[in-house]
């Protein structure tokens, strides 16, 4: 329970910083740049028409451009040319180190191809530094992923391929191990994927170690068919001469295990042919010279012995080929014994022996053992029989340990697997675990929001339901408020008209009478009374019109109530008008509210054309023109300067009520110019 809650707490540590990283990303232009860079010094490095010296500096250019690139597939395989041209030379640590991180960067990437050739390098590394437990345990592990791969079309020859090279290494730390059965099983599984990969290169590699097992397994003439099957894929290839001259030395082996000297010595001879290969490659030289001398030796010709071991000798110690000098020196041993010289043979074979100490090379010192156990008498003859037996004792053991080393490497690594799937697992589910918990948390977040959102969306509708009652009530409040002032309006109209009016006008009527029966000097008093009764009837009807005409009934059209008033406005005052209608505009639907300010605004402008202006015509005219209705009243009056005149209320409340209903209005004027009023409201 800890270590899971250990894990949760370290895998919410990690996506907790990948999430909260703000990654700077560098430009395309700079990946392309690096790239290029890195790919220029590379091939320099490759060309080995250049010095050893030149290609290394520009390696290490390489490798400095390389570690600025971002962890990705194509770092990995450029790390990858880096690990081979290191190796090319002879720089075994950085090969080594870069192979690591080529490992690491792998397994981050996941890309199991990679992995495995990762494993596979580290493999060549430690199987050139003769470890060959670690190097088996790192070609097994790449072994394992590539057997695990499935083939498709695009990949097939690739990693066939690349599995097929792992075999053949395996094949040959069996074979070092002489597990001979199982090396052999391996080599021809390596085959398969060779063939499968349409790549010939490693084959030859691969028959010249079935000729090796073979012989081991005392199946020469298979032996040699395979030796021979190596020369012959070998044909046309870059590694031709060398693969043949292996093949022939092999071969000539074979037969001496079989005493068929002649034989061996007719291939030792036709390898010796290649003169000029053989002097740039002074190993393989002294190998073929020493090999021939060895099989005149044990079949008796000694005709050229031992100059031809002196030959090899030399040529060895030139070269500082320490395995090769045990070897040689062991035969000299053998040849100066059997013609009795004991005290060189001696020299030679403690020689053999203390080279063979210095390299732990068991199987010479082995050899130099029984020759020393020969050579000697008596304690010290059997001092070194002893000897022998013990180190042979102790190699039987230790192959057999070796063998088992193998099969251990594999269990334990299988088992290692086996955890790393179960602690795979593991992650699995604990990932799934927090996925579900985050999941959960958001929709449980989400509802909690969905709720708020509803507590306040219900709520903003009962405050809307609220402020609508409100607005209806005081609505309510005003349409009664209207209809009574309204009532009052009508009544106080119809009083004036019919009460006060009425009243007025008997009393002129009165009057008129007395005037046209008396012929005393009051009729010209009378007939100024009888004018001041007129004017104030004509008051009282304008004011008993205002008073009706507030609001306008829904029976009487709007545009007849504006002609109406106009035409009892102007005959009362005895001014000719012209009224004209826009049909666009659709009384029916302006609001009531700017029909009655329309209407007010055109009364109050009569009025001050009636008191003010002295105007003998008025023009009037509706337009509807962009969604706007336009009022225009014209007069022919005596006009003012509308820059000097001082604004009355009546100006005001018309400018008061064109503001509410958000239109504009304009006072156009001049001295004995006329005056023209222009309102314009959006409709």
């Amino acid at each position: 329970m800890l270590r899971f809650f250990y894990r949760c707490t370290c895998l919410l540590f990690i996506i907790s910083i990948i999430i909260g990283c703000n990654g700077s990303e560098r430009t395309p232009e700079k990946k392309e740049l690096k790239s290029n860079l890195l790919e220029s010094y590379l091939d320099i490095v490759k060309d080995r028409k250049n010095s050893k010296e030149e290609r290394r500096s520009n390696l290490e250019k390489a490798y400095t451009i390389y570690s600025t690139i971002s962890d990705n597939i194509y770092k990995v395989e450029k790390n990858f040319e880096l690990c081979r041209e290191y190796y090319s030379l002879k720089e075994y640590e950085k090969y080594k180190d870069l192979s690591e991180k080529a490992l690491k960067l792998s397994k981050i990437l996941n890309d199991s191809l990679s992995i495995a050739k990762a494993y596979a390098y580290l493999g060549i590394y430690y199987r050139r530094s003769k470890l060959d437990n670690i190097a088996y345990k790192n070609f097994y592990e790449a072994e394992k992923i590539y057997s695990l791969w499935n083939y498709n079309p695009e990949n097939v020859k690739y990693v066939a391929n690349e599995h097929g090279k792992v075999l053949i290494d395996i094949a040959r730390i069996r074979q070092r191990a002489k597990d001979y059965s199982e090396s052999e099983a391996i080599t021809i599984k390596a085959i398969e994927k060779f063939e499968l990969a349409e790549d010939e290169t490693y084959i030859p590699l691969c028959y010249t170690n079935l000729g090796i097992l073979a012989k081991f397994l005392e199946e020469y003439d298979k032996s040699i068919e395979y030796h021979k099957k190596a020369i012959e894929y070998a044909k046309g290839t870059d590694d031709e001469t060398s693969r043949t001259l292996a093949s022939y030395n092999n071969i000539g082996t074979v037969y001496k295990s079989q005493k068929k000297y002649a034989e061996a010595k007719e291939y030792y001879v036709k390898a010796l042919s290649y003169k000029e290969y053989l002097s740039k490659n002074k190993k393989i030289h002294s190998r073929l010279i020493d090999n021939l001398a060895y099989v005149n030796f044990l079949s008796n010709d000694l005709t050229e012995i031992p100059e031809l071991y002196f030959k090899a000798l030399k040529i060895r110690e030139s070269i500082d080929d320490k395995y090769g000098i045990t070897t040689n020196t062991l035969h000299l041993a053998e040849y100066y014994q059997s013609i009795n010289e004991d005290s060189i043979a001696k020299m030679y074979a403690e020689r053999s022996r203390d080279i063979s100490l210095e390299l732990n090379n068991n199987e010479e010192l082995l050899k130099s053992y029984r020759v020393l156990s020969d050579i000697y008498e008596g304690n010290e003859g059997l001092r070194y029989a002893n000897a022998y037996i013990r180190l042979n004792d102790s190699l039987v053991r230790e192959e057999r340990l070796y063998r088992d080393k193998f099969a251990r490497i594999e269990f334990e690594t299988d088992e290692i697997a086996e955890q790393n799937l179960q602690i795979s697992r593991e992650n699995e589910i604990l990932i799934i675990a927090i996925l579900g918990l985050t999941a959960l948390f958001l929709l449980g977040y989400i509802i909690f929001r969905q709720q708020q959102s509803n507590k306040e969306l219900l709520f903003a509708q009962t405050q809307q339901e609220a402020n609508q009652e409100i607005y209806r009530l005081l609505l309510n409040q005003q349409i009664k408020l209207e209809e009574g002032r309204q009532m009052e309006q009508q009544r106080m109209s119809e009083e004036l008209h019919d009460g006060v009016l009425g009243r007025l006008f008997g009393v002129r009527l009165s009057l008129d009478g007395i005037n046209q029966r008396a012929n005393d000097g009051f009729t010209e008093a009378r007939n100024k009374y009888i004018d001041e009764l007129k004017s104030i009837e004509k008051e009282i009807r304008l004011i008993s019109h205002d008073l009706g005409t507030e609001t306008l009934t829904a029976d009487v059209a709007y545009i007849d109530a504006v002609e109406s008033l106009i035409s009892d406005l102007c005959a009362v005052n005895n001014i000719t008008f012209e009224f004209n209608n826009d049909e666009d505009i659709d009384w029916e639907e302006i609001d009531d509210q700017k029909k009655i300010n329309f209407f007010r605004i055109l009364q109050e402008s009569l009025q001050n054309i009636f008191k003010h202006a002295n105007a003998k015509s008025i023009k009037i005219n509706f337009d509807f023109t962009e969604d706007k209705i336009n009022l225009t009243i014209l007069d022919d009056g005596i006009g003012f300067k509308s820059n000097k005149v001082k604004r009355g209320i009546g100006l005001k409340n018309i400018t008061s009520r064109v503001s509410q209903m958000s239109g504009v209005v304009q006072f156009l004027s001049n001295k004995d110019a006329g005056t023209k009023v222009s309102v314009s409201v959006p409709v």
